[in-house]
C-alpha cells in the first residue's frame, strides 16, 4: 500500500480551524476523523475547498448517534460554529492563490455582499441620438449573407427599424442553398422538429454599409498588451447603452489571447467562476497577430503564419454595449464550426441562418430547443488545416446567430465582453489551451469506468436487487448501481423511505463485497414545507441563511418533486458548502454512497418562479429576449430577481448547477477520503475540472442513438470527458433492436449507464431478451479489456486536456472528408469506433482515413484509403478498429474493475505502414486523492520498431508491482521461430492466417526497463 506523509496546512493552525481533537463531541468519531486527518494529508491544492466541512467535526458525534433515527434533534448556530467559520475565512483570504482551492477561493476574491454591485431593475434609457443613413447609398446591394439583425428585440417594423438607422427589406423568397449542408441528417426525430424545419433567421431589419457605432479614441500600449477606449456617439436603440467602454487586450501566451471589454465608469456583473488565470504581463513571442480599425470600432485577429483573419469584427454587426444587451460579431474562415452547447444539433453546425440558444433548462431534449448546459465556446477549422478556438466567459443568458458568409453573431443579456481567442493550430491544441483556463478535467476514479445501471422506479430495494443481481448472472460486466429519487421518503433529500427502501444500508453493504459502487440521485431542492425540527437540511438551511432568497430577503419558494413547496441553497454563499457538506455527511453514515448524482440543477422548478410567477420588471422580461424555450428567463425556473450571495439570479442561473458540483465534490473527498464521483445534468465551463455529465431525459428512438455521439463528443470537447448518454433512452419505451444496439454504442461512451423513466417497462440487457444480453456482454468485455487504454485517456486529460472521444476530424485535420462525420468517433489517437445506427442491418459503412488499421477482433490488416468500405456488424458485435502506429495497454477482462485490476496488463501492437508504433501507460491505485499532484501515479512508454519493444518507466510513483503479462503484435509477416524477453526466451504463438503474434508468460515488472524482441 502506498504510504503519505501527512503536511501540515501552512497559515492558520489546523486545529484552530477544526476545533479541539480533544472536544469530548469529536472523541466517538476518533475513527473517522482520522480519515478526514488522511484526506488533508492528499487533498493539497483541493484542501481548501473541503476545509470548510471539516468544521462539522463538533458535529459528528450527533451524525453517528442520530444518523439512523427517524427524530433529528434541534440544530441551532452555535457561536463555536461561527467562530470557525470566521477563522477559515480570514484563513482563505491570506493563502496565496491557487487554481484548485475550489469554491471558497473563487468567492472570497469577489466583493463582499455589502460592496457588490447589483443590477437595478429600473435601467435608464440612453440619451444617445439614432443614426441618419441614406438609405440610397448604404442600404443597396448588400447582400442577404452579410445583412445583420439590427432589431432583434420586440417586434421589429420598418418604422422602428428606420428609427434605429438600419435599413428594411423583407425577402419573401429565401434563396436555396448553394451547396448541401455537408453532414447528412441520418433519421429525423420522434418529437420535436427536424434541424431542416427549425425557421430561418434571416433579418428583415439590417445594418446599413458603413454603420459606425462606437469608434476608439484612445489606444495605448500597456504592460499586458494593449488598452484602448471607444466612444459611442449615436443610439443603438437598445436600453441603456454604455457611452464609453475599456478595452484591454491580453497577450497571454504564445498562442491565447484574452480580450476584455468593459464599462469604465461602473462596475458591472462579471462571471466570478471558473477562476481564470490572472496575466498581467505579455509574452514575447504569440502565434497572432492583433490589429483595431479606429473608425468603426473593430477589431481583427491574425494568424501570423499566414495572415489569415481567425476573428474578424470588420464589416461584420458592430459591436454593441448596452445594460441588458451586448453583441459581438465576427466573420468565420470557413464554415466548418463546432460548439456553443449545449444542443442536440449534430456536431458540424449549420451556418445557414441557424440560432442556438444558451440558457439552462429542464427540458426533454428536441432540435432547436435551449437545453440543461451553456457552454459560449466553439472551435472553428480554417482553409490551411489547421483550428482555432473561441471562449466568451459570460454567464447571462446569451444567443448565437450562424449566417452563410459564414459569420456568427454573439448577443448576452448582461455583464461584460470577456472574449478568449486559442490559437491551436491542432483540435487538440485548441481544447488543451481552452482547459488550461477553465480547469483540466478531473481524473475519475477506476472504477467509475466500467458500466453503470439504473432506472427510475425500482420501486422497492428488493427489485432493485433483483435487477443487480440478474444482471450479474447473466455474466455482463458491471460495476455500479444507482438508485433514481424513488429511494427518497416523500421525494425529500437525504432521507430513505424505510418501507420500500428500508433495506438499502445493507443492499449497499451487499454491493460493496462485490466489489462494487453505489451512487444515489441528489436533487439540490430541498423540502420547505416540514414542522420544526423534523427535517435537518430545512432546519440547518434556515439557521444558516444559505438559501437563494426573494426580495423579501425570505427563502425564495418553489416546487420541485417535495410534496408541498421546494427552496435552493445559494451555493455561492460562504458557508453553503459547509452546510451542504452536512448533509451529506449525515446521509452517508446511513447509507455508505460511493459518488452522487446531481439532477434539477438547472435549477428545475415546476412552478416558473415563485407560485404567483414573478414581478413585471426588466429583470423577467428584457427588451430583447433570445428565443428560449417556454419564451421567459424564468420559464421553469428561479425568478431572475432572487438574490444569491453573489448577486442576481439575473446573473447566476447558468452557474447554479457549476457550484453545487463544486460542494458536492468538495464534500465527497472529506466523506470518503477518496477520489469524487459525480454526475451533473446542468453544466458550465469548468464543470470538467469537478464532475461529469449525462446527456439528460433523451427519447428511446434511433435518432438520438445517433445524435448520441455528437453530443459526447461535444462534451470532450468543452472539456468534460466524463459523458455519455442514457444507455437505450429515458422518455418512452426502448425497443430489443434498439437496445442491443445503443448497449454496444453505450460500452464506448466515456461514462457508461443503462437508465430509464418510470413509466417505461425496464431495459436492462436481461429483460429484454438474450440477444441483448449476448451484445450487452460482448460490446462490456470489449470496454472491460481496454480499460487501461482509456484510464490513460483521461490520465492523459487530467494532464493535457486533451479530449478522450474525439471527432475524427481531431486526428485527421488534413482530410476534409472528416469534419462532418458524425456517425464515428475515436477513443484517443488509436481506436475507432463504428457502431450500426440502423435498425435491421448487420454492416456499417465506414470512413476508413489514410493509413493501416486493424480489425480489433482478429487481428487483419486493412489498408485506409481516404475512403467509405463496408464493415460487418453482426447483432453480436460492433466494429473496432486499431489504428496503425499505437501500442494500446490492454486487460484481461472480468465482471468488476477491481477483480479486472488483478489480472496484470497487456499490450496490443499495431504497427504503421512503417513498421512502427508507440503508446504509454498511466497506472495508479485508482481512487487517491490528488494523486497526479502527489506524483503518486506511474508512467510508462511503449515504442516499437520491427522485431522490437521497448518499455520505458518515466515515473514509477506509484509502488505497487505492475506485471506486463502478455503482448499481441499485429502484421508479423513472416513465421516467428524465438522471443526473448530481456535475453530470456518465453512461450508464444503465431497465427499466420492474420500475421499476429501472441506473448505470454512475460512476467516482466512495468516499473523497470526491458525489451522484447522477436524472429
Amino acid at each position: 500500500m502506498v504510504q503519505y506523509q501527512i503536511q501540515q496546512p501552512k497559515g492558520k493552525a489546523a486545529d484552530v480551524l477544526l476545533g479541539d481533537p480533544g472536544d469530548a463531541k469529536i472523541k466517538p468519531a476518533k475513527k473517522h476523523f482520522g480519515y478526514i486527518w488522511t484526506a488533508l494529508a492528499i487533498l493539497t491544492g483541493l484542501l481548501l475547498t473541503a476545509s470548510t466541512f471539516l468544521l462539522a467535526a463538533n458535529f459528528q458525534c450527533a451524525f453517528r448517534s442520530h444518523g439512523n433515527t427517524k427524530s433529528q434533534h434541534r440544530y441551532t448556530v452555535t457561536p463555536n460554529d461561527l467562530q470557525h467559520a470566521k477563522e477559515y475565512g480570514k484563513w482563505v483570504k491570506n493563502l496565496p492563490y491557487d487554481k484548485s482551492c475550489g469554491i471558497y477561493c473563487l468567492f472570497y476574491m469577489t466583493p463582499s455582499e455589502n460592496e457588490k454591485h447589483e443590477e437595478p431593475e429600473v435601467i435608464p434609457v440612453s440619451g444617445n441620438i439614432p443614426a441618419k443613413i441614406d438609405k440610397s447609398q448604404q442600404c443597396t446591394d448588400i447582400p442577404l449573407t452579410m445583412r445583420f439583425d439590427c432589431h432583434p428585440d420586440n417586434e421589429a417594423s420598418q418604422t422602428s427599424c428606420e428609427e434605429r438607422g438600419c435599413c428594411w427589406k423583407e425577402e419573401v423568397e429565401i434563396p436555396e442553398r448553394q451547396h448541401p449542408f455537408p453532414a447528412p441528417r441520418l433519421h429525423r426525430p420522434t418529437h420535436g422538429p427536424a434541424l431542416e424545419d427549425l425557421p430561418l433567421n434571416v433579418p428583415f431589419c439590417y445594418y446599413p454599409r458603413d454603420y459606425q457605432g462606437y469608434s476608439f479614441v484612445n489606444y495605448t500600449s500597456e504592460d499586458h498588451g494593449y488598452t484602448g477606449y471607444l466612444k459611442r456617439d449615436t443610439a443603438s436603440g437598445f436600453f441603456g447603452d454604455i457611452n464609453v467602454l475599456k478595452m484591454d487586450v491580453f497577450f497571454e501566451t504564445e498562442t491565447r489571447l484574452r480580450i476584455k471589454i468593459t464599462d469604465p465608469a461602473r462596475a458591472r456583473w462579471e462571471t466570478p467562476i471558473p477562476h481564470v488565470p490572472d496575466v498581467t504581463k505579455p509574452v514575447n513571442k504569440t502565434s497572432y497577430g492583433f490589429e483595431i480599425h479606429e473608425v468603426d470600432g473593430a477589431f481583427t485577429i491574425t494568424r501570423k503564419s499566414n495572415g489569415l483573419p481567425i476573428f474578424d469584427t470588420l464589416d461584420m454587426a458592430p459591436l454593441t454595449y448596452a445594460e441588458q444587451f451586448l453583441q459581438l460579431s465576427t466573420s468565420l474562415p470557413s464554415e466548418y464550426i463546432y460548439g456553443f452547447g449545449e444542443h442536440l444539433e449534430g456536431l458540424l453546425l449549420d451556418t445557414y441562418w441557424k440560432r442556438r440558444v444558451l440558457w439552462n433548462v429542464d427540458e426533454a431534449p428536441v432540435v432547436g430547443n435551449n437545453l440543461y448546459g451553456s457552454h459560449p465556446f466553439y472551435l472553428a477549422l480554417e482553409p490551411g488545416g489547421n483550428a482555432h478556438g473561441v471562449f466568451l466567459l459570460n454567464s447571462n443568458a446569451l444567443d448565437v446567430v450562424l449566417q452563410p458568409h459564414p459569420a456568427l453573431t454573439m448577443r448576452a443579456l448582461g455583464g461584460i465582453i470577456d472574449l478568449y481567442v486559442f490559437l491551436g493550430p491542432t483540435p487538440n491544441a485548441v481544447i488543451s489551451q481552452y482547459t488550461e483556463v477553465i480547469g483540466r478535467p478531473f481524473l475519475p476514479p477506476y472504477w467509475s469506468l466500467g458500466y453503470h445501471q439504473c432506472r427510475y422506479g425500482y420501486g422497492s430495494v428488493n427489485r432493485t436487487h433483483e435487477v443487480w443481481q440478474r444482471t450479474r448472472n447473466a455474466g455482463i460486466p458491471f460495476d455500479v448501481q444507482w438508485n433514481d429519487i424513488d429511494y427518497m421518503k416523500d421525494n425529500k433529500d437525504f432521507t430513505v423511505d424505510d418501507v420500500h427502501y428500508g433495506g438499502l444500508s445493507e443492499f449497499v453493504n451487499e454491493v460493496h463485497l462485490a466489489g462494487m459502487h453505489y451512487v444515489p440521485i441528489i436533487d439540490p431542492g430541498i423540502s420547505a414545507a416540514e414542522q420544526p425540527h423534523t427535517y435537518p437540511p430545512w432546519d440547518e438551511g434556515v439557521s444558516l441563511g444559505v438559501f437563494i432568497r426573494n426580495s423579501s430577503n425570505m427563502p425564495f419558494i418553489g416546487k420541485v418533486w417535495n410534496p408541498v413547496a421546494t427552496t435552493w441553497p445559494d451555493f455561492t454563499h460562504p458557508l453553503a458548502a459547509y452546510y451542504w457538506g452536512r448533509q451529506m455527511m449525515r446521509f452517508h453514515n446511513q447509507i455508505p454512497i460511493d459518488g452522487a448524482w446531481i439532477d434539477m440543477n438547472e435549477p428545475s422548478n415546476f412552478w416558473s418562479g415563485s407560485f404567483n410567477g414573478c414581478k413585471e420588471t426588466k429583470l423577467e422580461k428584457p427588451d430583447f429576449v433570445p428565443p428560449v424555450h417556454g419564451d421567459v428567463l424564468f420559464y421553469h425556473t428561479l425568478c431572475m430577481s432572487a438574490r444569491h450571495h453573489l448577486g442576481l439570479h439575473y446573473n447566476l442561473h447558468n452557474l447554479f448547477g457549476f457550484t453545487e458540483t463544486i460542494a458536492t465534490n468538495a464534500a465527497l473527498q472529506i466523506i470518503r477520503s477518496k477520489r469524487p464521483f459525480i454526475i451533473s445534468r446542468s453544466t458550465y465551463p469548468g464543470q470538467g475540472h469537478y464532475g461529469g455529465h449525462w446527456t439528460g431525459d433523451v427519447y428511446s428512438d434511433w435518432f438520438n442513438l445517433w445524435q448520441s455521439i455528437a453530443g459526447i463528443l461535444n462534451f470532450n470537447m468543452y472539456g468534460i470527458p466524463m459523458v455519455g448518454a442514457d444507455i437505450c433512452g429515458f422518455n418512452g419505451n426502448t425497443t430489443a433492436n434498439l437496445c442491443l444496439r445503443w448497449m454496444q454504442l453505450g460500452a464506448f461512451y466515456p461514462f457508461s449507464r443503462n437508465h430509464n423513466t418510470d413509466d417505461a417497462f425496464d431495459q436492462d440487457p436481461v429483460a429484454l431478451g438474450e440477444d441483448v444480453v449476448v451484445a450487452a456482454r460482448n460490446a462490456l468485455t470489449q470496454r472491460y479489456m481496454l480499460l487501461p487504454y482509456l484510464y490513460s485517456l483521461f490520465f492523459n486529460a487530467h494532464l493535457t486536456g486533451e479530449p478522450v472521444a474525439r471527432p475524427l476530424f481531431f486526428q485527421f485535420l488534413k482530410d476534409r472528408r472528416t469534419y462532418a462525420i458524425d456517425t464515428q468517433f475515436m477513443w484517443g489517437p488509436a481506436l475507432m469506433i463504428s457502431p450500426v445506427l440502423k435498425e435491421h442491418v448487420t454492416s456499417v459503412q465506414a470512413y476508413i482515413p489514410h493509413g493501416f488499421w486493424y480489425d480489433w477482433y482478429d487481428g487483419n490488416l486493412i489498408e485506409g484509403e481516404g475512403d467509405y468500405m463496408n464493415l460487418d456488424a453482426p447483432r453480436d458485435k460492433i466494429p473496432l478498429l486499431v489504428r496503425g502506429g499505437y501500442i494500446l495497454p490492454v486487460s484481461k477482462p472480468a465482471n468488476t474493475t477491481t477483480d479486472s485490476r488483478k489480472n496484470g496488463i497487456g499490450v496490443l501492437v499495431a504497427p504503421s505502414e512503417f513498421g512502427r508504433a508507440s503508446g504509454e501507460f498511466y497506472w495508479d491505485d485508482g481512487e487517491a486523492v490528488d494523486t497526479v499532484e502527489s506524483k503518486m501515479y506511474s508512467h510508462v512508454q511503449f515504442v516499437s520498431g520491427p522485431g522490437i519493444v521497448n518499455f520505458n518507466c518515466t515515473r514509477a510513483g506509484y509502488t505497487a508491482p505492475i506485471t506486463l503479462d502478455y503482448m499481441y503484435i499485429l502484421n508479423v509477416s513472416s513465421n516467428v521461430t524465438k522471443v526473448d524477453v530481456s535475453g530470456r526466451k518465453v512461450h508464444f504463438q503465431y497465427d499466420e492466417s492474420n500475421k499476429v503474434l501472441s506473448v505470454s508468460d512475460i512476467g516482466k515488472n512495468l516499473l523497470k526497463p526491458f525489451t522484447v524482441t522477436w524472429k
